[in-house]
């Protein structure tokens, strides 16, 4: 029985006819386009302050529109490539069911994508990409995540997927022609044709390369640019660039690997750094570092890696004044003010302060398969000197591959959720940061007791959606309970009271502890590289340790070498960071950071950003504004500038490709 439609569909598919066997997929175009467009429209209004500033408007929908045919293509092939076998007179009922089913989904699919948009921009200002489709393969944690947080968000979004796939299906189901419509001849001879379309649609090009997401780059502001995409072909092409990780540094030019570490080797020159390369062969970033900081016993190590703690939570770095125990502790160690994180994931922090590994646009090794054996560590270096390496954490460390890529390299011990007995308060993510740190100072204690050499990598989660934490801790700083300022707060609070017994224990006075963030929140901004916004604290303390501010423009790579220094450390490693012990205190210093597909390179105040397919673009960062301008014209050094970028954006990915970045054999 035919579905009973308004007429102006019962008109459509009376003209769809004459598409024969394709009608199905010219409805899909049909409904698809309007359904995407006005979503992009949607957002467009949403974020009209800034889509405004580019003044493209009328640009970013018909470009929109190009991208949704290419989505809407790819959606097709699979059916264009099923027509000659299903589409004849026989296996018709058959075909009719499968477009059926195949528009429906693919409408709700399409559908999804674009209601979960929003809150996917407001959270990480992108549409969905590839971290939306890495939070899939955690299940438990996410839904937990949304449930807590954006429950409301979560149930509508689902309910109007549901109505629109409801509705497409209503749609579709009047497709009810008994008859195959055309015959088998016609139905040959136009099938080639549609395929040649289909792929030309998909291509979206004449040039040498396909259409990308480069190709729909027209402005500076990087949410902008996805706003033209569609959420559907965002993820697909995420999926696509997760399968040539490798070869992911590729989008920024080529280099001959010669160059790449002649220009390595130059800018470790130009830069000051002071431990000589020992040109191996084999693994050509090895360097022989001499601690700076002679000790006849060498110091055991704490690194506290805090979630999503950028210098916008830090009063004294420009920040809301919600870090005050911070604040205290910055004067009794080594205080940085102009540190940089290299990514806006917590993986790529773990990466950058664990392993001292570069940033590429690629997933951080934390997951890639050929870093889970065999790659340098600050637990595998240190393992050489007989130290034991522990992460506590309160959650499940399987999340981000964690515990795999961890015990692979390194670390001999896990603490995690199932660890904790009884403890204070659960949240979505795992227990408070209260139980994370008394853990730590229990563990801390009992390796103390046994007098061996240890590496504990602390790693927080309060301060991430839907910032659950205890009530009566803290005095809020604002209204309503959760949000990330209070939730900021009350990790502070958990951090001053562990230092406070830390200090008081035994084990303070052979113990350096870092505390530093592993990200900002919300990295966002309508700059090409929103610098201000990769700025974060750092704080190294405990021992014998003077008071210091460390002023030079540094990274989260350059931590694992200054601390193997200041612990008494010898050691020959590959990590390209830099030894902040044995540097002048006027040196401009450098930082290099990773913001989708643009990689950030500043040394001092000068900044180069390199793009996809696209000429490197120049900048100056000031320092008190937090604002990056464009500059009018590349500076005098601008060519040598961009070959030392270029060189350490392609660096990472060849070590990986080549399994470079491991210890010499003993």
């Amino acid at each position: 029985m035919t579905a009973k439609l308004p007429p102006f569909f019962s008109r459509l598919w009376q003209r769809l006819d004459l598409c024969g066997p394709y009608a199905g997929i010219a409805m899909l175009f049909l409904l698809g386009l309007p359904l995407l467009t006005l979503s992009r429209a949607a957002l467009m209004l949403w974020q009209s302050e800034r889509v405004a500033a580019t003044g493209i408007w009328s640009t970013m929908l018909l470009q929109g529109v190009r991208v949704d045919v290419i989505q809407l293509s790819l959606l097709t092939l699979p059916l264009l490539l099923l027509a000659p076998l299903l589409a004849g007179k026989r296996l018709w009922p058959a075909w009719r069911r499968l477009n059926i089913a195949w528009m429906t989904l693919a409408i709700a699919a399409l559908a999804l994508l674009e209601i979960a948009s929003p809150a996917f921009i407001n959270e990480y200002d992108s549409r969905p990409n590839r971290l939306f489709v890495e939070y899939l393969k955690y299940p438990n944690e996410v839904v937990a995540m949304l449930w807590s947080g954006f429950r409301l968000h979560l149930v509508g979004g689902l309910l109007v997927t549901g109505l629109l796939g409801w509705s497409a299906w209503r749609i579709m189901r009047a497709w009810q022609r008994r008859e195959a419509p055309w015959s088998g001849w016609k139905l040959w001879l136009s099938w080639p044709l549609l395929v040649l379309i289909c792929a030309l649609a998909i291509r979206s090009s004449l040039q040498h390369r396909p259409a990308n997401p480069a190709t729909f780059a027209l402005t500076a502001d990087p949410m902008v640019n996805t706003l033209i995409l569609n959420s559907a072909w965002s993820v697909t092409h995420a999926i696509y660039g997760m399968q040539h990780e490798a070869n992911s540094s590729e989008i920024y030019g080529k280099m001959e690997t010669a160059d790449m570490l002649a220009e390595f080797r130059q800018a470790r020159t130009s830069l000051g750094d002071p431990h000589p390369l020992l040109n191996d062969p084999e693994i050509p970033t090895l360097v022989d570092q001499k601690a700076t900081v002679r000790r006849a016993k060498p110091l055991n190590l704490v690194i506290i890696l805090e979630e999503s703690l950028g210098a916008t939570f830090v009063q004294s770095l420009g920040g809301v004044p919600v870090t005050p125990n911070l604040e205290k502790l910055k004067e009794e160690g080594w205080w940085f003010e102009q540190l940089y994180a290299t990514g806006t994931r917590s993986i790529r922090g773990i990466e950058a302060v664990n392993t001292g590994f570069l940033p590429t646009p690629a997933q951080a090794v934390v997951k890639l398969s050929l870093a889970q054996r065999n790659f340098s560590t600050l637990a595998s270096i240190l393992g050489r000197h007989g130290y034991e390496s522990e992460f506590i954490y309160g959650g499940e460390a399987h999340f981000d591959n964690m515990r795999g890529f961890f015990t692979g390299n390194g670390f001999t011990h896990i603490t995690e959720q199932k660890d904790y007995k009884n403890p204070k308060f659960i949240t979505g993510w795992g227990v408070s940061d209260e139980d994370l740190f008394d853990k730590t100072h229990e563990r801390l204690n009992a390796k103390h007791a046994e007098g061996q050499a240890s590496f504990t990598l602390v790693f927080t989660s309060t301060n991430h959606s839907p910032f659950d934490f205890p009530d009566g801790r803290i005095e809020l700083y604002e209204q309503p309970k959760a949000t990330d300022n209070n939730a900021v707060k009350y990790t502070d609070h958990a951090l001053g009271e562990f230092m406070a017994k830390a200090k008081a224990s035994p084990y303070w006075q052979d113990t350096i502890f870092v505390v530093v963030a592993d990200h900002d929140i919300r990295v966002r901004g309508d700059s090409m590289v929103p610098v201000e916004r990769f700025h974060i604290p750092g704080l190294i303390l405990g021992a014998d340790l003077k008071p210091k501010r460390v002023k030079t423009v540094a990274s989260q790579i350059d931590l694992a070498p200054t601390l193997l220094s200041l612990m008494g450390v010898d050691a020959k490693h590959p990590m390209p960071g830099r030894d902040l012990t044995r540097e002048a205190d006027d040196l401009p210093g450098r930082a290099m950071m990773q913001y989708e597909q643009n990689y950030g390179w500043m040394e001092g105040n000068q900044v180069v950003v390199l793009r996809p397919e696209k000429e490197p673009a120049f900048a100056h960062y000031d320092r008190k504004t937090k604002r990056l301008s464009a500059a009018e014209a590349a500076p005098a050094d601008g060519e040598a500038l961009a070959r030392r970028a270029l060189a350490h954006a392609l660096l990472p990915a060849w070590l990986y490709r080549e399994q470079r970045y491991r210890l010499p054999e003993e």
